[in-house]
């Protein structure tokens, strides 16, 4: 089970960090982000790319949108966002639970630039209704993050 394999990996790296796990979804950033009680742009969505010919996820402000032309410049190559049975097939994890824990493979990780907009991010922990309140900091330190700026941030009215 997901869950199962993102347990292990905080208890091998990071056993200080629990898993909260919820009795409703949280399989979107607005679920998520209500649920839990923060603003939209504290969840750490994990989004899975193919980009050339290397898998890739990148981990992002959940109220941020991907920029074509800056992925485009950071990677050398267009991404296309991966199916749900890729996602779950490279990572253990269902769309909705996707997080850079505990992975089947392994996979490099990039945390966006707009998650340090924020002290405390929570993403995911390989379920739809699962997630882990940390900062952006030791997120990245946790997986080997690369940190890329990749995203725009919403136009604020």
């Amino acid at each position: 089970m997901s869950v199962e394999s993102v347990r292990r990996f905080f208890a091998e790296h990071a056993p200080d960090v629990s898993i909260e796990e919820l009795e409703t979804s949280t399989a979107t950033v607005q679920l998520a982000a209500s649920a839990h009680g923060v603003a939209p742009g504290q969840i750490a969505k994990t989004l899975a790319f193919r980009i050339a010919d290397r898998h890739v996820l990148i981990v992002a402000s959940g109220d941020a949108r991907i920029d074509n032309r800056k992925i485009r410049d950071t990677f050398g190559g267009k991404a296309k966002m991966l199916d749900a049975d890729t996602v779950l097939a490279l990572t253990s994890h269902p769309v909705g639970g996707v997080c850079p824990f505990g992975l089947a493979t392994d996979l490099p990780v990039y945390c966006d630039e707009s998650l340090h907009a924020y002290d405390e991010v929570l993403p995911a922990a390989g379920s739809a209704n699962s997630a882990v309140r940390l900062s952006p900091k030791h997120l990245a330190e946790l997986v080997n993050a690369q940190w890329v700026n990749v995203c725009k941030l919403p136009e604020i009215a």
